[in-house]
């Protein structure tokens, strides 16, 4: 019997939802674009903020971004933060940079302090707001989240990227990075998504947007000579090079350090695998990995994303899986469990 599956690709700005009904067309199926758990956790921050009341905050590993920002503007502003050990790591994997940030360790929420919880979904809300629609629960969660790996020590970028690079040297398949069983230890912030939804199939927002463009019809045919696929997010852009099901190299910047003429020459370099990791690494980003079997070519360039609008100039491709680009990973996901 064939399930309802909610997919959802959590980003820094918003997370994106598709409600994949399979008796439905799937241009049919309900969709929601709405602020990421991040942005609302971080307005509850800036609420407690403007009250002049401390905060305590629970729950889970999440992604980090605007909530980190307002946590730091809160302790600026004087006021006491209190956190879990748990949901403390959202902030940094090395609990004594955390203290040090000037946040107080706790089990429980102290008197006269603000409660929030931590977490990339919230399930009650979520199945609250298909219930408004007249939706089910879903059969089955698929969840994207963009997940560093986990280091006390280390750049979370160095630890992502080396990630990437083992990704690629070991073939590069796109779906070995979809986690319908066991998720590797490293990926803290998966697991934490698993500890709220515990059957769901979760992967990287990276991965699902890299399956998403690849399931445009446009790009489809495309993938035997190959394409770059490049995904530029609100807060990450990732490039990759695909042949058919395999990625032959990848770089990723974050996007506030792009333009339309830096992104052009990155993109005309990797084209021409001449692309180094230093390029990218010491100006702030994650970094570049180029497999050995990767040569010169890639003419055919698509690009998704909510920031696409800076690569308009260069004429790419712009991908749209089943006509709404903002859902991309969400079909990317869906393709990732063969549904697509």
């Amino acid at each position: 019997m064939s399930q309802s599956i909610l997919a959802i690709d959590v980003g820094s700005g918003t997370q994106d939802m598709l409600y994949f009904l399979p008796e439905k067309n799937i241009e049919n199926c309900p969709k929601f674009v709405v602020p990421s758990r991040t942005q609302i956790v971080a307005k509850q921050i800036r609420a407690a903020t403007q009250k002049k009341q401390g905060i305590f905050l629970h729950g889970q590993i999440m992604g980090g971004g605007a909530c980190g920002l307002a946590l730091k503007k809160h302790i600026e502003a004087g006021l006491p933060a209190y956190v879990s050990p748990t949901a403390a790591l959202t902030f940094n994997d090395n609990l004594d940079r955390v203290a040090h940030m000037g946040v107080l360790f706790r089990d429980q929420a102290p008197e006269a302090s603000e409660s929030i919880w931590l977490g990339d979904v919230d399930l009650p809300r979520l199945e609250e707001a298909l219930a408004a629609f007249g939706l089910n629960p879903p059969d089955r969660y698929a969840i994207a989240v963009q997940d560093h790996g986990f280091s006390e020590t280390e750049s979370n970028r160095t630890v992502r990227f080396r990630l990437w690079q083992a990704f690629i040297e070991q073939g590069g398949m796109l779906q070995n990075l979809v986690f319908t069983g066991d998720v590797p230890e490293v990926y803290t912030r998966m697991r934490a998504v698993r500890e709220i939804a515990p059957k769901a199939v979760v992967t990287d927002t990276g991965t699902a947007a890299l399956l998403g463009i690849m399931a445009d019809p446009i790009v489809r045919p495309r993938l035997e000579e190959g394409i770059l696929a490049v995904n530029i997010g609100n807060s990450h852009t990732l490039a990759a090079a695909i042949r058919e099901d395999r990625v032959y190299g990848l770089f990723e910047q974050h996007t506030s350090a792009l333009d339309v003429g830096t992104l052009a020459t990155l993109i005309q370099r990797f084209q021409k695998a001449e692309l180094t990791h230093a390029e990218i690494y010491e100006k702030g980003g994650h970094g570049a990995v180029l497999h050995p079997d990767m040569h010169p070519g890639w003419k055919f360039v698509a690009v998704t994303g909510p920031r696409r609008a800076m690569a308009k100039p260069l004429g790419w491709y712009e991908a749209a899986p089943y006509g709404d680009m903002m859902l991309t990973g969400c079909f990317g996901l869906l393709a990732g469990l063969g549904k697509l």
